[in-house]
């Protein structure tokens, strides 16, 4: 496929797929995040750098529904590409993707109706522009036999799979020249969107053979279902190397445990794996992933963990500076708390444990879900109330080196200046610099 045929998102992540079987080294992060302020870092750094960035949406956090952002394709499409005008980034350089694309917000409902909506969420994220879709069928549905907690059998979820894909295609025919034509993710070997719910031992990393089945199979599907000449732009195949975290613990990447999976990939010269759950991985293991043909790292709760540090760690020293003030403390833990315990659907099916474990869990859990709570109204004011607090003196350097030592640094350098607001963004730029290194960039 030419250039011009897929648009130059879609040949972007082509050409890294390219590069990577290549043994070039390179590979693509890609930001799985509603956060504005992770985004707003994301986009920037890209433009600093003259980088490559992927921005992706799950089918909870944005859907026709609106998901829980209470945002639609479009509206996402919109925000990002707002923030990445501000930020100076060329459109030409953001990959706008979605994330387990399928029927997961509907499982409750019969297959027919949950598959109708999983479409309807395809075509919706086609027509706002997005050019790279992991197409997600694994779950069972209200009416599919068999237990919850089974696999799909495999025929079922390639078909399904390739009838999402062909409502792509056809949405994508409806586009004006020059659209990008959609690049494809298959495969499903992770976490349900948002997460474990509970760290189980080190997973089982796919077995080449199961890999290759999946891709046969996957193709044989998009066949079937007449969008054959898709399967030229499925970039990348999603599978488990083994790697996970839990609420206290992070299983890092054995590279020799997954040493056969590259077998998988012998067949199909363009295309690479694609790894979820990567967050808090060791900078050494992000890379050997890229080496080993993970062309694209998913990274999303290190980055909301990060800005979560950030925020309490200048609450620390909001504290230090309040003591001899009248001014009113933000209170920005005791809001989030408040905010998690009256809404717990967020958490509370994901934390197990006595009250003492639950509430550390809320607060310090890797699997940070406390990002769903940003932005609720009475937990912005407090973090606006925060930066307005050390907005009003100058942090003073001792305590920056207290709370914030990595930015500490940077402000000793001249690289970094003391806005709280700059600060957050910076604690959460070191994340995706470790990505930006695994990756390859220059």
């Amino acid at each position: 496929m030419s250039a011009a045929e897929g648009g130059p998102e879609s040949s972007a992540l082509l050409a890294i797929a390219a590069a990577n079987r290549r043994g070039e080294g390179v590979g693509l992060a890609s930001v799985c995040s509603a956060d504005r302020i992770v985004l707003e870092t994301a986009l920037r750094r890209a433009a600093a750098h003259e980088a490559i960035i992927c921005i992706e949406s799950t089918c909870n956090q944005v859907n026709q529904d609106g998901g829980y952002t209470g945002m639609t394709a479009a509206l996402f499409r919109d925000e990002v590409a707002s923030l990445a005008a501000a930020a100076g980034l060329p459109s030409g350089r953001l990959i706008l993707g979605g994330d387990h694309l399928g029927p997961y917000p509907w499982r409750d409902r019969p297959a027919a109706e949950a598959m109708a909506a999983a479409r309807e969420l395809v075509r919706s994220c086609v027509a706002a522009g997005y050019s790279k879709l992991h197409l997600d069928t694994s779950m069972r549905c209200a009416d599919d036999a068999g237990l919850e907690a089974e696999p799909l059998p495999q025929e079922i979820a390639t078909a399904r799979a390739a009838d999402l894909c062909r409502a792509a295609e056809e949405a994508r025919s409806a586009l004006s020249a020059g659209a990008p034509a959609p690049a494809y993710v298959v495969g499903t070997e992770v976490p349900v969107p948002g997460g474990e719910t509970a760290a189980s031992g080190r997973p089982e990393v796919t077995p080449a053979r199961d890999a290759e089945c999946v891709l046969g199979m996957t193709r044989e599907a998009f066949e079937t279902a007449g969008v054959g000449a898709a399967w030229e732009r499925v970039v990348a195949l999603v599978v488990q190397p083994g790697v996970e975290f839990g609420d206290e613990a992070v299983i890092d990447y054995d590279r020799d445990a997954a040493a056969g999976l590259g077998e998988a990939l012998r067949s199909h010269p363009g295309i690479v794996f694609e790894a979820h759950s990567t967050d808090y991985q060791r900078p050494k293991a992000l890379r050997a992933l890229v080496e080993d043909h993970f062309g694209i790292l998913k990274v999303g709760p290190w980055l909301t963990f990060a800005l979560r540090e950030a925020v309490f760690a200048l609450e620390a020293i909001e504290r230090e500076l309040l003591r001899s003030k009248d001014a009113p403390p933000s209170g920005v833990r005791a809001a989030l708390e408040a905010a998690m315990l009256a809404q717990p659907g967020y958490w509370r099916p994901y934390y197990a444990g006595d009250e003492e474990s639950t509430r550390l869990a809320r607060a310090f859990s890797y699997s940070d879900r406390c990002r769903y709570y940003w932005p609720q109204p009475p937990v912005r004011r407090a973090v606006d109330t925060l930066l307005g607090n050390l907005r009003s003196r100058p942090i003073p350097p001792a305590l920056l080196s207290q709370y914030l030592p990595g930015e500490y640094e940077r402000v000793r350098d001249g690289r970094l200046g003391t806005d709280p607001a700059e600060l957050m963004r910076a604690h959460v730029e070191r994340v995706l610099d470790v990505y930006g290194a695994a990756c390859g960039e220059s």
